[in-house]
């Protein structure tokens, strides 16, 4: 809904009106401080998010729109806009978001079976008759073709990003290192996102205790929220490993010490299983900061070929290198890097580049 929220909102100052209609409940804080127009046709039922008021609402109101976007995969929604829409015979963009990516098959694979007994009936015809579907990444793109054998569908590969971060870096970052004085003169790899077992924060706590004795400023900073009650298991692995008081864990970041913390870093670091696009990535390499990233972020190929980052697999001899990678380059080399990171946002990463790519898909 981030993606959603500042696409809309700049195609709303290029002049195009922008609604949600959503399977919410309307008396959401959330719903009700959304900025863009929002129509909620909640509460939903169940995990599937079935709400008996979406069809009538679609039937009444889809052909006053001049495209329609569905978001996301495997629930409700996505059903009811394919027989609605096929049925008035109005066109549709779908973004699959990476819910097609077959990672998730060999994780789950009793929710694939699931979702196998619905696709043929469900999703599968969802995409098969879009006009397009929009995948963020080549490499989504081509991952999509190998999660189910029956898929058909009209792809398009387009930009995705996010803000561009505030232009105050040294005050941000001074501001940052005042609220954690143990970092300053640290050379500090920064992980932020959600801290889960999808995100390697395992491989990379096993691959800095090996590269921390050839640095002693080196410091791991993991920051993001808890989402399945992980850090205790991390902390715990640290502690045996010898580097509890190399990493540092500040929780969720947000607004000035967000972008703080990416000011003061040396290098991002997000070794995951399986990331889609990753938003992080991108304000990464907004704030100058190499991506030193696993080749399941599926940007993976966009990074590596503006020579904006490192990529490697991801188990731990692969983060291993990721990071001694990094720490052997020159300080020109690393310069470059930081000067390609930022030229690779501004390039396929802006909000301006998303906004205007899906007016391209829409306008063909």
């Amino acid at each position: 809904m981030e993606g959603v929220r500042q696409r809309g909102l700049r195609l709303q100052q290029l002049g195009h009106s922008v609604e949600v209609v959503a399977i919410d409940d309307p008396a959401a804080p959330y719903v009700q401080s959304y900025p863009l127009k929002v129509h909620a046709v909640g509460p939903p039922r169940g995990s599937y998010r079935y709400s008996p008021a979406l069809v009538p609402w679609l039937r009444a109101n889809a052909a006053k729109y001049d495209a329609i976007v569905v978001n996301g995969l495997w629930q409700y929604h996505g059903l009811a806009a394919r027989r609605v829409l096929t049925g008035l015979k109005l066109p549709y963009f779908v973004f699959p978001h990476g819910m097609l990516d077959p990672w998730f098959k060999h994780a789950y694979p009793r929710k694939h079976l699931k979702k196998w007994l619905y696709w043929p009936w469900g999703d599968y015809r969802l995409l098969r008759d879009a006009r397009a579907v929009l995948f963020t990444s080549e490499e989504e793109r081509l991952q999509a073709r190998r999660s189910f054998w029956l898929y058909s569908a009209r792809e398009r590969v387009v930009a995705y990003g996010t803000s561009t971060p505030p232009e105050d870096s040294e005050a941000l970052r001074d501001g940052y290192l005042a609220a954690n004085p143990r970092l300053r003169g640290r050379r500090i790899l920064l992980f932020l996102s959600r801290i889960q077992e999808k995100k390697g924060c395992d491989l990379l706590i096993r691959a800095f205790a090996r590269v921390a004795p050839l640095d002693p400023r080196l410091q791991l900073v993991i920051a993001g929220p808890d989402q399945t009650g992980w850090v205790g298991t991390l902390t715990g692995l640290a502690r045996e490993l010898g580097i509890a008081d190399r990493v540092s864990w500040p929780g969720m970041l947000q607004d000035a010490m967000k972008w703080g913390a990416f000011y003061s870093a040396d290098a991002f670091v997000l070794p995951s299983h399986q990331e889609n696009f990753g938003i992080a990535v991108a304000e990464a390499l907004a704030c100058g900061l190499p991506a030193l990233i696993s080749d399941k972020v599926n940007i993976w190929r966009e990074v590596q070929s503006a020579g904006a980052g490192l990529v490697a697999p991801d188990t731990v001899e692969g983060t291993t290198n990721l990071l001694t990678g990094w720490l052997s380059l020159t300080n020109d080399q690393q310069r470059a890097m930081r000067l390609a990171a930022r030229q690779l946002f501004h390039r396929r990463y802006t909000v301006d580049a998303m906004a205007q790519d899906l007016l391209d898909v829409v306008a063909a």
